[in-house]
């Protein structure tokens, strides 16, 4: 077992407890909050994104000092080894009420996400994973299971940026191939119901890494097939699933 890797799976859950207890607090208060808008439309930030950052790269600079953090709203160098938080990710749900927003907690490796946690604070969820350390729900010790196998439940991501002549015909090429098609704007809270079982996967075109590395790992760690591709642009992919989704997401035979 990686010890190290292990560690830092227990401290990505233990930071991102935190987080969610604070989180919740600015939830509850949220008509109170500044928010304005970023770079693109319908895209916003408020006072608990900026808050809960700042919070994260505090707590991880407490326990691992000196190392690199690249956040959504405070930016950042990536390195060889580096961590990188959502602090909000969903921040549209988040401002108009609805539970499924999240935060999201990884640590990357050489390009790949290898260990994080997320947290759907209003459906009381925490789950972390590293690899080859397993995967714990809560602080107890999880194995990925389907309650209904055959459902054909998936997550599919959108973005502004995204080709949507492209989008709809991966949405058409999924339902022709009789899948129920869910979106529910929160990339953390499609991978953590991916992880938990509820769907069979989830796919974003267009993403960011901060969007995806604490889901990525744990997806991963539970058996999960993860394929994350790096646009020109600097903007990810991410296909997360069971093989028969990805098979007919990436459209191979």
């Amino acid at each position: 077992m990686n010890l190290s890797l292990l560690q830092r799976r227990d401290t990505a859950a233990e930071i991102v407890k935190i987080a969610a207890a604070e989180a919740l607090g600015h939830f509850a208060d949220r008509r109170q909050l500044l928010t304005e808008t970023k770079a693109g439309p319908r895209d916003f930030v408020s006072q608990a994104d900026r808050g809960i950052e700042v919070r994260v790269r505090a707590l991880l600079a407490e326990r691992y000092p000196g190392e690199a953090v690249v956040g959504e709203e405070e930016g950042g160098e990536t390195a060889d080894r580096y961590w990188i938080v959502d602090p909000i990710d969903g921040t549209s749900n988040f401002l108009a009420g609805s539970p499924l927003w999240g935060i999201s907690l990884g640590y990357v490796e050489e390009g790949v996400p290898v260990a994080g946690a997320i947290a759907a604070p209003c459906l009381g969820e925490l789950m972390a994973g590293a690899r080859d350390v397993g995967v714990v729900r809560n602080g107890v010790p999880f194995e990925r299971e389907v309650a209904v196998p055959g459902l054909g439940l998936v997550s599919l991501g959108d973005s502004p940026g995204e080709d949507l002549e492209a989008a709809i015909a991966l949405q058409r090429r999924l339902r022709e191939r009789e899948w129920i098609v869910e979106s529910f704007h929160c990339t953390s809270v499609s991978m953590l119901f991916a992880a938990l079982g509820r769907f069979d996967g989830h796919i974003q075109p267009v993403t960011t890494m901060w969007d995806i590395a604490g889901g990525a790992a744990i997806c991963r760690e539970l058996g999960l097939e993860v394929e994350i591709v790096r646009h020109e642009d600097g903007t990810y992919a991410i296909y997360a699933g069971t093989a028969a989704l990805m098979r007919d997401a990436l459209g191979k035979a």
